[in-house]
């Protein structure tokens, strides 16, 4: 056996069923053989107690624990245990009885893949492929569907799920899909849980995500948080509140949130969490002079615009106590795969993986955010992250339900940025120091020139490449 480098243990402990949650009982090393089928973990608390954990590729390639034991005194006799399960050669493991194989995610059988499936297949986005098959391998259920949806039309919403996936566990969170819906239930070691359904805003005309052009974004303020965005947010999560999954036996008197990402216009998710923010909370906000001074003025409202007249504040009252929070990301993107992986792994020789936005600015009196421009591999970049890799969960975004009956704790999704009502105001917590308003992301020859902050400046804007 030989030791296994800890980047990509991270990446094969998401299919554990708690992750990265290894409580008091962390991992001391871990080791593999060399047809990488199976993982051996030597865990170890406080007291110098150690514990087993071997994992073991089945024959479709899903993870499946075949070995646990904790309170092993000696170390030894702990790598003993490991070295005894990790044979080198031995076939893999069946998979159980009454379980469907798992389907490859690559096999197209006789199915035409949509363009942006398509685009795994570039060596740009070899590695993103890469890390959408673990993710997928590591879901504990998916629908019987989950390829041929992921490989055609319904991309967008198979990464949403495989991305969350990938944050839940990331945090240490027992992740389940023991019903058909709602999508997850998850819960932390304290004990707090929810459910967790995931969807995508949609366009009411289909498009082509490959390359499509942007949507050039609001202008107005009413616009920005009270417009077309909006009022597809408002659609979207009502289709699924008309569901009543609050309702289900097992969902019934716990918290039930709605994960929502945004495809609803080509490069929407750039600018459309002022859509959400107002839906939910039935305000926006501009920026105006008084006494020569710029401060923001809160612009309530009781519509969206438009002629469905939607009412606004879906969180502003009791009238929908059974909705807890609504999960947000403006990073469901192969973008996101490609990021994860490369400050995981490295970038592919010859190429060079460029991403640019804006932070949330905390300055006093700062009313646009700060704008950067980095080489995802240079180490400017990955000081933003613990571990100097990009987390799943840091563009993840909780809006929760002043008025819910019952709340989800902040402290279920720790890493996320938490919107809440306080002292009659809507107020965010983040856990990342560099909370990204919105990015793009472009990839370029090594040996051309990156793009700067002030080349970003001046064009506003780069042909994103990789953001599908």
């Amino acid at each position: 056996m030989k030791e296994l480098p800890e980047p990509l243990f991270a990446v094969y402990a998401l299919s554990l069923p708690r992750g990265h949650g290894f409580g008091s009982r962390p991992p001391a090393g871990a080791w593999t053989t060399d047809d990488g089928a199976s993982v051996g973990v030597l865990t170890r608390d406080d007291s110098n107690v150690f514990g087993v954990l071997v994992m073991r590729r089945r024959v479709d390639d899903v993870w499946t624990i075949t070995d646990a034991a904790d309170g092993i005194s000696d170390r030894d006799q702990a790598m003993r245990r490991i070295g005894q399960a990790l044979v080198e050669g031995k076939a893999r493991e069946p998979v159980p009885s009454g379980v469907s194989p798992r389907a490859a995610l690559y096999d197209l059988g006789s199915r035409t893949a949509s363009d942006v499936f398509g685009l795994l297949a570039a060596p740009t986005h070899h590695r993103a492929a890469w890390m959408l098959n673990q993710l997928y391998l590591a879901l504990p259920r998916p629908d019987a569907n989950w390829v041929s949806d992921c490989q055609t039309g319904n991309f967008h919403t198979r990464l949403w799920e495989a991305i969350l996936l990938g944050a839940f566990r990331e945090q240490g969170h027992l992740v389940t899909q023991p019903h058909e819906s709602p999508d997850f239930r998850i819960e932390n070691r304290r004990g707090d849980s929810a459910w967790v359904e995931a969807v995508t805003a949609n366009p009411s005309v289909p498009y082509n995500h490959f390359n499509a052009q942007e949507v050039a974004p609001p202008t107005e303020p009413m616009e920005v948080f009270a417009g077309p965005a909006a009022v597809r947010f408002a659609k979207t999560l009502g289709n699924k509140l008309r569901r009543r999954y609050d309702q289900l036996p097992h969902v019934k008197g716990q918290p039930f949130m709605i994960a929502l990402a945004d495809f609803h216009a080509a490069g929407s998710m750039k600018w459309s969490r002022e859509a959400l923010i107002g839906y939910l909370y039935g305000h926006g906000a501009e920026v105006v002079e008084v006494a020569g001074l710029k401060q923001p003025q809160s612009i309530p409202f009781t519509h969206l615009l438009g002629p469905s007249r939607f009412p606004a504040g879906l969180f502003a009252n009791e009238g929908c106590a059974e909705l807890s929070a609504v999960v947000f990301s403006n990073a469901c993107s192969i973008a996101k795969l490609n990021r994860v992986a490369i400050t995981t792994f490295g970038a592919p020789a010859g190429l060079r993986y460029m991403r640019m936005g804006r932070f949330f600015d905390r300055a006093p009196g700062a009313f646009e955010g700060r704008p950067f421009c980095m080489d995802i591999m240079s180490d400017e970049y990955r000081a933003l992250w613990p571990g100097e890799r990009e987390p799943w969960s840091a563009e993840l975004e909780v809006f929760h339900n002043p008025f819910a009956r019952h709340p989800a704790p902040r402290r279920l999704l720790p890493e996320a940025t938490h919107w809440f009502m306080r002292d009659g105001e809507v107020v965010c917590a983040s856990h990342y120091p560099h909370q990204i308003l919105w990015s793009q992301s472009m990839i370029l020859d090594a040996d051309k020139p990156a793009p700067t902050l002030e080349d970003f400046l001046r064009r506003g804007t780069f042909i994103v490449q990789d953001d599908a």
